[in-house]
């Protein structure tokens, strides 16, 4: 059988993965024994029965676009699933530079989903055992805890810093640069204050902007990832370019993993939908990113601009639309704040990508990035 043949085989399966996995969540999220009070309230107002109705995922556009102001405010409470009322619950926030920020109830979806993505991680890199260190985002959000997991899963401790994000964007939107360099310097501080430590950290998480920031850094100070004896990073956010990853590569990471230099690779996440993973970047592609959302549980698509509901042609630019169908939470249509690329599906994730993911045009001007 050829590879073209084994490719449609896998894409077909996945295909019908996706529509069962689909009629389940639905199922699960309408029905009175389980729903959340937020989806069983909104069932009267849909117009149609999703519990009859929903037959494939191609059925989930009968529902209206999600709306991130929905996650706004409380009572967190109506995100409950009413079978998981009393398990112990964490709130996840994301957003809150203005405003109120978003929230999300979770039980174990950070957990599964990292745990998922540990399967795609190579051993040789982030070795069983390893112990990790974790340099982003502290506080209220759920990638604090999920790398966390992730190094408990894979059998290593993980060390944290402190970091506060929205501090970070409050010093770019007041313009206090001098007060911004110091708070880098701060968190880096801690970073190799836990990396010289002699902890044995082989692996590590790392936004783009502090992974940079730490090199140069241990660079000042006559040392370097590799010879403090990090072999595997994993690393996301919209600063993730070919031309940043190339950098990456050749300037700060000691030369390509194979040749004695600290693997990487890029993820593109957030607290809707979980962690995609990215095909293997190569210098051969021309460090070329796709990403791959986390299918049957989360789904990304490339959709038109003017019309959400159309998918663009392959190669072609649209906005990110998101859907989640976790047994904890259900999100049929999100619009991101992300534009990119269609990206044809491959062997290891049969379904459609998405590269050269940046801020929505529309919306760039109005995006502070942050430690992203």
């Amino acid at each position: 059988m050829s590879s073209s043949t084994d490719l449609e085989t896998a894409k077909h399966r996945a295909k019908q993965e996706l529509d069962q996995h689909a009629c389940e969540m639905v199922q699960r999220h309408f029905h009175e024994s389980t729903g959340c009070p937020f989806w069983l309230q909104k069932k009267s107002e849909l117009g149609f029965d999703p519990l009859t109705e929903i037959q494939c995922y191609e059925d989930l556009r009968k529902f209206p676009l999600f709306e991130d102001e929905w996650l706004r405010g409380g009572p967190v409470e109506r995100w409950r699933m009413k079978d998981m009322s009393n398990c112990p619950t964490y709130v996840f926030e994301t957003g809150g530079t203005t405003g109120l920020p978003k929230s999300r109830v979770v039980v174990d979806d950070f957990r599964t989903d990292y745990e998922l993505f540990s399967d795609t991680l190579p051993d040789e890199y982030f070795p069983k055992g390893a112990n990790w260190l974790m340099l982003g985002p502290s506080g209220p959000r759920r990638l604090r805890l999920a790398v966390e997991h992730l190094a408990q899963h894979r059998g290593g401790i993980c060390f944290c810093i402190d970091l506060d994000p929205r501090w970070v964007v409050k010093l770019i939107k007041k313009g206090w640069m001098e007060h911004l360099e110091a708070y880098k310097i701060h968190c880096i501080d801690q970073a190799i204050t836990i990396l010289t430590a002699g902890h044995d950290i082989q692996c590590m998480f790392a936004t783009p902007k502090l992974l940079d920031s730490l090199c140069l850094a241990l660079e000042d100070r006559g040392t370097s990832l590799v010879e403090l004896g990090v072999k595997g990073i994993f690393s996301g956010g919209t600063e993730f370019t070919p031309q940043w990853t190339r950098y990456a590569v050749e300037e700060l990471l000691g030369g390509p993993a194979g040749e004695g230099g600290v693997y990487m690779t890029p993820t593109y996440g957030n607290t809707l939908m979980g962690l995609a993973c990215s095909k293997p970047v190569t210098a051969e592609e021309g460090y070329k990113i796709s990403y791959y959302a986390p299918q049957p549980r989360a789904v990304a698509e490339v959709v038109s601009f003017e019309d959400p509901t159309s998918v663009v042609g392959y190669g072609e630019t649209g906005r990110v639309k998101l859907t989640t169908l976790t047994p904890e939470f259900f999100v049929p249509g999100f619009l991101e704040r992300d534009e990119g690329e269609r990206e044809q599906p491959f062997e290891l994730y049969p379904w459609d990508g998405v590269s050269g993911v940046r801020p929505f045009h529309q919306l760039a001007s109005s995006t502070t990035v942050g430690v992203y």
